[in-house]
């Protein structure tokens, strides 16, 4: 297969282009700064239409990954840039392929478990979950970030793209053990003797082992699906539990608990949100399980202690 990703430079990008290409599949990443890579990296604007454009022409599939990272304060400037930066690209790419001849046969486009409710009583599937920005209470920050994924997945459905089949890719927190990942950053904490839980640790973890992102992404190139699919596994557990395993998957005893205004300080100096770990993400896949697709590590205990094993691994070869 031809699999283009623009944005494709990031975490998640080389995940899916490193296991692709190991696959013999062809990939080309849009990036804004092009270097060196094993597959072929293609420089764009994620704006407007240029010669990218033409790598669109009988392409397998097209996963759009593009906008910039949340992992930054929200202040006027980053939310003007977080939010145009998603609709912009995603609008160019929906121009690209409603003016390819050969257009591909998917477009897979990036969304956000954070799109849904802050809740704890019943998860949230594609067909029933409560979508998030009217909870009492909610920080300003919470609506943006909702905000920022709704208008992101409009930017898409309003494409005109009839012989692309289309899906809104609305993950939660890809687990790797690779450097700079949400999962190398966790377990640093836990290494220091941080990894409590954070604030009460009664909010819901929404996460999918990297390899069952792999797998799901290839699923729906695969199979006939379109709409919004969560890409999560079916078991998401509360903070506190999500800590203690971590800990006990790395053999650490102690971990000192964060609490909210510890997490608030914290993340100030960091310049991130505490959204990131206080918003309760209670994500099932109901639409990936009743299609067929079975999950390797379904179970969060499982899933850490392979993780937890490749990052020793890892970093024995460094």
């Amino acid at each position: 297969m031809k699999i283009v990703i623009p944005g494709g430079s990031g975490q998640i990008g080389t995940v899916l282009a490193r296991a692709f290409v190991a696959d013999g599949h062809e990939v080309v990443v849009l990036s804004r700064k092009p270097v060196s890579a094993p597959w072929r990296i293609v420089e764009w604007n994620g704006e407007s239409l240029g010669r990218w454009a033409s790598e669109f022409e009988n392409a397998d599939a097209v996963i759009n990954l593009a906008g910039r990272s949340v992992n930054c304060r929200y202040g006027a400037r980053n939310r003007r840039a977080i939010k145009e930066s998603r609709i912009k690209s995603t609008r160019a790419v929906g121009q690209a392929i409603a003016e390819t001849a050969h257009p591909p046969r998917v477009w897979l486009q990036a969304s956000t478990a954070t799109i849904y409710a802050h809740r704890y009583d019943a998860p949230n599937d594609e067909a029933t979950g409560i979508l998030g920005g009217d909870e009492p209470n909610a920080p300003d920050t919470w609506r943006f970030s909702i905000d920022v994924a709704k208008s992101w997945e409009q930017a898409a459905i309003e494409a005109h793209t009839p012989n692309t089949r289309q899906v809104l890719l609305r993950s939660a927190i890809t687990m790797s053990p690779d450097r700079g990942g949400a999962f190398d950053y966790l377990l640093r904490l836990v290494r220091y003797g941080l990894g409590g839980k954070h604030g009460d640790g009664h909010q819901f973890v929404s996460w999918i082992h990297e390899l069952d992102f792999i797998r799901a992404v290839y699923w729906l190139i695969n199979h006939d699906l379109s709409g919004p699919v969560n890409l999560a596994s079916p078991n998401p557990l509360p903070n506190v539990e999500f800590m203690r395993d971590l800990r006990h998957a790395w053999g650490t005893r102690i971990g000192l608990p964060a609490t909210q205004w510890m997490l608030e300080i914290g993340t100030f100096l960091l310049r991130s949100e505490s959204e990131l770990v206080l918003k309760s993400r209670r994500v099932v896949p109901m639409r990936l399980l009743e299609s067929g697709f079975e999950f390797l590590f379904p179970i969060w205990q499982s899933a850490v202690q392979e993780l937890c094993q490749r990052k020793r691994t890892k970093s024995r070869r460094q």
